[in-house]
């Protein structure tokens, strides 16, 4: 279902590139209060979950994007957001990105959705009464796309949004290899370029000598320059995916959209830097439950309304909250 938008961009951000760097350069966030614990992992790793919120309010899943954290400003705000709204929230820091390397060669990537649903069942089986709900953002909503997909009716969610979901890798990929995205690019490759450099050496210190040579063996990362040949050497490479292609077609969440039974609300950008327009879905290939809400102007993860320069409204803080809520009464309203 497609739904008309009541979003407008801030005039003084009138553009794509305003809308992204915005909020990552400009937004200072009240620092909510968390609470960090470790689950250790079937294959004997590690995850960190950031806790917001006390008592047996519905609790929120979120899930950031790629070299993101539970300190991403869109992550801190909205917890923030949440909690005034009666919400408590939980953001898994995807392996390596809680400050702390792992155990592991094995990173996260935009399939990878093993870990998501370790979280739940984890939750779950410790609250097995509470109302649950699920946010990604961009890689996150990825994975929490195509986890909703894989899932099917088997999930106990009341609601489920993704933001800027990069729903084709393939032309994800290809379009951060043009004009100014080039720029976000070369940013998220250096950041990951000297992750892997810094696992191995962390893995090599802590004597995990096979895992430290899967690393090595994937070579001088140095001349990388596109996401097709990064993920291509390093992330098909680590998850036992034949090559770039088909790590991009099995990790792809578009084509998990007709299996989703959860009532999710997918919210994208006709100016997303990092995808074109040709990444968006027709509406046959959604399922009844998946609700397509499309604006003009929002950037990537940017979505910044307010007519009065520096007061930034940051949209997507009232559209989460807004739609949790829609949903949880209804959920509430069919129990009763």
């Amino acid at each position: 279902m497609l739904i008309n938008t009541t979003f407008k961009p801030a005039w003084w951000l009138n553009n794509a590139h305003l809308q992204t760097l915005y909020p990552a350069l400009i937004r200072k966030t009240p620092a909510p209060v968390l609470r960090r614990e470790r689950l250790i992992t079937p294959d004997s790793d590690f995850i960190d979950i950031d806790w917001c919120g006390e008592g047996r309010q519905p609790l929120i899943i979120l899930l950031h994007g790629l070299t993101g954290s539970s300190q991403s400003v869109y992550i801190k705000g909205l917890q923030h957001t949440l909690l005034q709204q009666g919400f408590r929230s939980v953001t898994l820091n995807f392996r390596g990105c809680s400050g702390e390397l792992n155990y592991s060669a094995r990173c996260y990537h935009s399939g990878e959705t093993e870990d998501i649903h370790f979280l739940y069942q984890t939750l779950r089986q410790r609250e097995p009464d509470t109302l649950f709900a699920a946010v990604g953002f961009s890689l996150g909503g990825n994975v929490l796309l195509k986890w909703l997909g894989e899932q099917g009716n088997q999930l106990s969610l009341f609601a489920a949004i993704a933001v800027s979901v990069p729903l084709v890798l393939s032309a994800c990929a290809t379009k951060l290899d043009g004009g100014f995205s080039r720029l976000y690019r070369k940013k998220l490759l250096d950041e990951l370029k000297q992750h892997i450099q810094e696992k191995q050496r962390h893995l090599e210190r802590q004597g995990k000598r096979l895992e430290a040579s899967r690393i090595e063996r994937l070579g001088d990362l140095s001349g990388i320059k596109s996401f097709w040949q990064y993920d291509d050497r390093v992330v098909a490479k680590l998850h036992d995916f034949k090559n770039v292609h088909d790590y991009y077609q099995r990790s792809s969440s578009r084509q998990f959209l007709k299996s989703i039974a959860i009532r999710t609300l997918l919210i994208q950008a006709v100016d997303d830097p990092f995808m074109t327009k040709d990444v968006l879905p027709d509406l046959d290939e959604l399922s009844a439950s998946v609700h397509l809400e499309i604006t003009q102007g929002g950037g990537h993860v940017g979505f910044i309304a307010g007519e009065i320069p520096f007061k930034p409204d940051y949209w997507l803080e009232r559209r989460i909250p807004e739609f949790l809520r829609q949903q949880l009464f209804f959920d509430l309203g069919s129990s009763g």
